[in-house]
Parts: structure tokens; C-alpha cells; sequence
């Protein structure tokens, strides 16, 4: 049977230090689902289709990634998807002091929920979709920091919302 992990997240944008631990989960594991979700207390610039789109975009290379959104605790996708486990990346000790709390939320909602941690390349250590949101909205060069075709829709995006927040002002 394949073994299937989750890769949950918000995604906005999909960053290189996402894509660095989707195709390290996507070497370790039969299938990798990566999982867009909502989080009421952000606001996303794309919404949950565009981010889906954006990360197909980046992973259409890797035929054993499939992505998905879902709108609910993390633990009953688990369970409805019969993925193995969870996959997480962890950036620095702040990171692993959110995701342990969550994780062991999860196992008590769950006991067979299984969370995995991945560390990023060191060049990714301190990257986040909201770092790359702020220099993309003051006209930043974020191409080192997103893949290639994410760079020209998250530039626009933003200088729209740039756009609109000036104009209310």
C-alpha cells in the first residue's frame, strides 16, 4: 500500500523553502499531498485556488505530489485521507515550539496522528511567505526567494494591494 504523508500549509505564496520540503517528503514517501488551508487570523493575498495553482505550477514535475485544500482540523483530513503522517518544516526553535504544541494536539485528538519534521536548506532557514510578501510589496527583488513562476504573480499581486492601500490613504 503507498504510503501517503500530508504536507499542510497556507502557501501564500509557496516560497523555496516550501518547495525545498515537498520534494524532500516527495523522495521519502510513495505520495505526497500537499494541503492548502485556511487560516482565519491571516490574510491571504491569493486565495485558496490560486495558491493550489501556484503550487501545481511548481511541483508538476514531481508526479507523486498532488495538492488539495481542506477547511477543518488537520487531524480528520488525516483520518478521511489515510496519509501516515504529517510532514512539517521547522525554520528555527521558535517554529518547533508552535509545531510540537500542535502536533501533540493533534495525538491527543488523534493518537495515530503522526508528525514528521524536516529542517530546510540553511539557505531557507529564515524564509516565509510573510518576509516575501513585505519585500514584494515595496518593490523588492524576491526572485531568489520563490520559484520562477511564482515571482512576476506575487510582484503583481502585490503591487496591487500596494496599489489600493495608497489610494485609501
Amino acid at each position: 500500500m503507498p504510503r501517503m504523508v500530508i504536507c499542510p500549509g497556507s502557501f501564500d505564496p509557496i516560497t523555496k523553502g516550501h518547495e525545498d520540503i515537498i520534494r524532500r517528503a516527495a523522495a521519502l514517501f510513495d505520495q505526497v499531498r500537499v494541503l492548502v488551508s485556511t487560516n482565519p487570523e491571516k490574510s491571504p493575498i491569493f486565495s485558496v485556488q490560486e495558491r493550489m495553482e501556484l503550487i501545481r505550477d511548481v511541483c508538476k514535475d514531481l508526479p507523486n505530489v498532488e495538492v488539495d485544500s481542506f477547511n477543518g482540523l488537520l487531524v480528520d483530513y488525516l483520518a478521511q485521507s489515510g496519509a501516515v503522517a504529517i510532514v512539517k518544516g521547522l525554520r528555527a526553535v521558535s517554529d518547533f515550539d508552535y509545531e510540537f504544541q500542535q502536533a501533540m494536539a493533534n495525538r491527543a485528538m488523534q493518537p495515530q496522528a503522526e508528525t514528521i519534521f524536516l529542517t530546510p536548506n540553511v539557505k531557507n532557514m529564515f524564509l516565509s511567505s510573510s518576509v516575501v510578501r513585505q519585500i514584494a510589496r515595496f518593490g523588492g527583488d524576491i526572485s531568489q526567494f520563490v520559484p520562477a513562476c511564482v515571482v512576476d504573480r506575487v510582484v503583481a499581486r502585490m503591487t496591487e494591494a500596494n496599489r489600493k492601500y495608497l489610494e485609501k490613504e
